[in-house]
């Protein structure tokens, strides 16, 4: 489908039904973990865009279907001290974060579905983050946590010179234009 495999660590467990949990913490009134059955009962939104690699590949048109960040976010009740969001992964490795407006965005989603299917593995299934204006690192795969903070954390590949804002066309020392 036009996408690359990418891991930043060794091996990735498979996580479904029966074991899979993403938890909503930190600076909240009612933190909380949801399984996959949760996430799935919850109201979806579908946002068709391309995805842009900040490498240069891209894969137009795609579908992806999930839980608006911004309603898991007011679920939780953010604290008025909060100003940013910290991803976590099952991987053990990767981590990502946004600003909470960024993460407040209509088009940042806790996806669930990719391309008219259930996330698999590969893709970062079961349930993975995905920030429609911004380059796929942005995007993180296996979510495990969503923790709500003070400040800005960079994330993974932000430690290793990447971009903190990775706007599509704007960042990473890139011009092209991904809706062209």
């Amino acid at each position: 489908g036009g996408f690359r495999y990418y891991s930043v660590a060794a091996s990735v467990p498979h996580k479904g039904p029966a074991d899979y949990r993403l938890t909503v913490d930190g600076l909240v009134d009612r933190p909380r973990a949801y399984t996959l059955a949760d996430l799935r009962a919850l109201p979806r939104t579908r946002l068709t865009r391309d995805v842009q690699c900040v490498t240069g590949w891209r894969v137009p048109e795609t579908p992806f279907e999930g839980v608006r960040l911004s309603t898991l976010l007011d679920a939780a009740g953010v604290r008025p001290t909060a100003r940013a969001i910290r991803f976590t992964c099952f991987d053990g490795t990767y981590t990502e974060s946004l600003t909470l407006d960024q993460a407040r965005r209509p088009d940042v989603l806790v996806a669930l579905r990719m391309q008219g299917k259930d996330i698999g593995h590969d893709h970062g299934g079961p349930v993975r983050l995905y920030v429609a204006p911004m380059y796929f690192y942005k995007s993180a795969k296996w979510l495990s946590g969503i923790t709500v903070s003070d400040h800005v954390r960079p994330g993974y590949w932000e430690r290793l010179g990447y971009d903190v804002d990775a706007w599509v066309g704007r960042s990473n020392g890139r011009t092209d234009d991904p809706t062209s």
